[in-house]
This record gives structure tokens, sequence and C-alpha cells, in this order.
């Protein structure tokens, strides 16, 4: 299973997988908690920066986070100036700017294992509701997992695209992505399959 996980020996990579998360989902929440101002875009950088500064880490990677979720940044903050001030803008796309880097950092910094096993624990409680934690786990897990592989699928069939002198048709596009997707999900299921999850 590919995985964003980087060894590392950093404060982020010691820390066990469920404080961090509950440290990162905190720092995440009070961030979104800031009040719509421009000074509240600021802190919410701010945080990013102080986050991804600890040693270990460092601030390329995220300015590599931000660059992967462009796009995403760019849709929020289009959406937000054509219904909204700029100031609303500027506070809300940081928000959102600031829930997926930080969430990025548990992927970076965690192992999948030890991510799954802090997972099972968190959703213990839903056995009562004759949900199988494992499985949630798993689900959870996966998905995860699966972004960042479809996000590299894409990325290779737009260099595949420029190699052969083919333009940015997001037909041409299309096609062979959602091939290679299925393929993806298909391998993935089978790998399921054989360790026994149906």
């Amino acid at each position: 299973m590919l995985t964003l996980y980087r060894p590392g020996t950093g404060l982020w990579h010691r820390l066990p997988a469920g404080p961090k998360a509950a440290v990162l989902m905190m720092i995440v929440l009070g961030v979104c908690l800031l009040p719509v101002s421009y000074t509240s875009a600021a802190i919410a950088a701010a945080v990013c920066v102080v986050c991804y500064t600890v040693p270990g880490i460092g601030p390329r990677e995220l300015v590599r986070q931000l660059y992967i979720t462009r796009w995403i940044l760019v849709v929020t903050v289009a959406g937000q100036l054509l219904f909204l001030g700029p100031e609303e803008a500027a506070a809300n796309t940081m928000r959102v700017a600031a829930a997926v880097v930080l969430s990025g950092l548990l992927a970076l910094t965690t192992p999948v294992s030890e991510l799954l096993d802090a997972l099972e624990r968190a959703l213990g409680p839903l056995a009562l509701l004759r949900i199988d934690p494992q499985r949630a786990a798993l689900v959870l897990a996966v998905t995860l997992n699966t972004l960042p592989v479809l996000a590299g699928l894409a990325r290779d069939v737009r260099e595949a695209q420029r190699a052969r002198g083919g333009g940015q048709s997001l037909r041409h596009f299309a096609m062979p992505f959602l091939v290679l997707a299925l393929k993806h999900a298909d391998a993935l299921g089978d790998a399921l399959t054989a360790r026994g999850v149906r």
C-alpha cells in the first residue's frame, strides 16, 4: 500500500499515533473556531508554519503540501470571493489550508500500521452498535492511502500526455485515468480478499 509516511526522528515522528492525532485535531479545531478576519488567516498560516518547522519535517514539506492542494485552495478562494468578501475568503481559505496540511502532517509522520491501530482503538465503541472497529479502521486507512495513489496516477497520465505531445484535453485525460484507477481498485480488492477481508 502506497503511503505518505516519511521516516524521521523529529518530535512529530516520536509522538504515538493516538495522542498525535488528538493534538492535531485540537489544533485544527482551534484554527477553525477563530473569528473571521485577516488576523485569523495570519494566525492559521503561522500555526501551519510552526507545526512544519519542528525538526524532522521542514518548511519545504509545507510548501509541497500546499502545492499538492493548490486546486482545492483555488476553488475554495474563488467560491468564497464570489459569495463573500475578501476578508471572509482569506480567513476561510486559510482554515481549509490549515486543516488539509495539518492532516497531511499526521500521514507524513505516522506509519500506516500505527495509524490503523490508533483508528481501531478509537473506533472501539462502535462494537456496541455491531460495527466491526477493525473493518471501519481499515476502510478509513485505505481511503487515506488511496487519495495520494489517485493523485500519483493523475500525474502519471498528465506526464504521459505531455511526452506524447498531447494537449490538456479533459477527454484524453479521463479515459486513461479511469482505466488506471479501476485497475488499482481491482488490485486493492484482490489484496484485501487475499488477506481475508470481505
